[in-house]
């Protein structure tokens, strides 16, 4: 399994920073080529057992990443909030796992997944977790420039 990483520091308090990386939907945003459905919430509002689908899509070469929450700590009282997501699609397999802490001038977020690439040999493993970092640090430098800007979107 390739394993992919990355921590930026955001210009926002834990709870905002939470609420904006928690925001399936919203991801639509900062991921290239890449549009987020929500499919259902979990049987309490977002958390556990809600499921949402990235479509990845350059020009009609694409594919469906369908994932589910397994856990959800949100954070409480100024404290760090995590949540645990399994990938169920028929390309990406693994899980991933976002971790918003409170830090010296806002928060930050750790990104990391742990993915196979169905039908690619384990050899490619390095180069895709070195890929998927620098993608998904692309990502999260986005989301800080949002909670820096003050917009939402």
């Amino acid at each position: 399994m390739a394993r992919i990483g990355t921590e930026r520091l955001v210009p926002a308090d834990v709870d905002a920073a939470w609420a904006l990386v928690t925001d399936w939907a919203a991801q639509s945003r900062w991921i290239p080529l890449t549009t987020v459905f929500v499919d259902r919430q979990g049987p309490s509002g977002p958390g556990v057992g809600t499921r949402f689908t990235g479509r990845s899509k350059l020009g009609l070469v694409g594919f469906d990443d369908p994932m589910e929450v397994t856990e959800w700590q949100p954070p409480a009282g100024g404290g760090p909030g995590r949540c645990r997501i399994r990938k169920l699609g028929p390309w990406l397999t693994g899980w991933a796992e976002i971790e918003v802490r409170p830090a010296a001038g806002g928060a930050s977020i750790r990104w990391t997944e742990d993915v196979r690439v169905r039908w690619l040999p384990r050899i490619a493993d390095p180069l895709v977790g070195a890929v998927g970092s620098a993608f998904f640090g692309l990502v999260v430098r986005r989301m800080g420039a949002e909670l820096a800007s003050g917009r939402p979107g």
